[in-house]
């Protein structure tokens, strides 16, 4: 499932994130950079090629509090959630590539990272 503009769809990302087997996979981005705009495409498509994952992209600028208080100052920043851990957080070069690798190297009981948003679920919540 892909999403943009995740505040006007809080409630249908809360209750897809209920299900433990469902991972958030955000990009955040701006409307004005070039390299995201470009991004978009491939990372919507990415979202047709693992289905049972939720796929969101998140304009800083328009959602900020989707952040929860961090600082982005490259894009793409991605995050990977699995049940409101942080499995990734950072940016990622422009290559849809890369991040197919990761999602398909990521396992649910892979080591959690400790920086990043708090769970995506809760930060929509209170949107």
């Amino acid at each position: 499932m892909f999403i943009q503009n995740p505040s006007q769809h809080a409630s249908t990302i809360t209750q897809t994130l209920h299900n433990p087997n469902v991972w958030l996979i955000a990009c955040y981005c701006a409307q004005w950079c070039g390299t995201c705009k470009e991004y978009f495409t491939a990372f919507e498509a990415l979202s047709q090629r693992f289905p049972q994952h939720l796929f969101v992209w998140v304009d800083i600028e328009e959602e900020p509090e989707l952040l929860d208080d961090i600082d982005i100052e490259n894009f793409p920043t991605l995050l990977i959630q699995i049940e409101g851990k942080n499995h990734f957080f950072g940016t990622m070069l422009p290559y849809i590539s890369h991040l197919e690798r990761i999602l398909q190297s990521i396992r649910p009981d892979s080591p959690v990272q400790p920086d990043g948003p708090a769970a995506f679920s809760h930060l929509i919540q209170q949107a």
